[in-house]
């Protein structure tokens, strides 16, 4: 499967603990550049000004309906034009949904994980690409099944404990 990248401009160094300063370098793949439009139509779509503008809209249409004797065009235009954003939004809102989740959740396990310890470099998760989340995805994945054996040795050392004082 080919990606599709653009080059990134150079940003600024940024100095993060444990990780090394220095310019950012990373391609834009194609799946990068949907994600950022798609989290920047959803945070203009969802604005104040977004609703009064649709809201405008609508009572521009309602008040032309007159003139135009309330025919079959009029309303289509109107049916068109909410047929076409709806299907658009759709997709967005989906995925700005379904990142925000999986980054929610992450964050989540990091804080469960162990507040003491807890990494700095987890607070911007919704801005990582979709391969950045599935290697950390993977690496909680991991310390759950660990944490699950630790679990289910002490549960069971637990149990000989008791039955060993109990034939005592």
């Amino acid at each position: 499967m080919s990606r599709t990248t653009i080059d990134k401009p150079a940003a600024p160094s940024v100095d993060v603990p444990g990780r090394t300063t220095g310019p950012i370098t990373q391609a834009w793949s194609l799946a990068d550049a949907f994600r950022r439009f798609a989290h920047r139509v959803s945070n203009v779509v969802g604005s104040p000004a977004a609703f009064i503008t649709a809201a405008a809209v609508v009572v521009v249409w309602a008040a032309c309906g007159p003139f135009m004797s309330y025919s079959e065009t009029w309303q289509l235009v109107i049916n068109t034009a909410t047929t076409i954003a709806t299907f658009l939004m759709v997709f967005l809102i989906q995925n700005t949904q379904n990142r925000d989740a999986r980054a929610i959740h992450l964050k989540l396990d990091e804080l469960i994980r162990g507040v003491k310890g807890a990494r700095n470099d987890v607070i911007d998760l919704e801005e990582r690409s979709d391969e950045e989340l599935l290697k950390l995805q993977e690496e909680f994945k991991q310390l759950h099944e660990r944490a699950a054996r630790a679990r289910t040795l002490r549960h069971a050392k637990k149990r000989e404990g008791n039955e060993t004082h109990r034939s005592a």
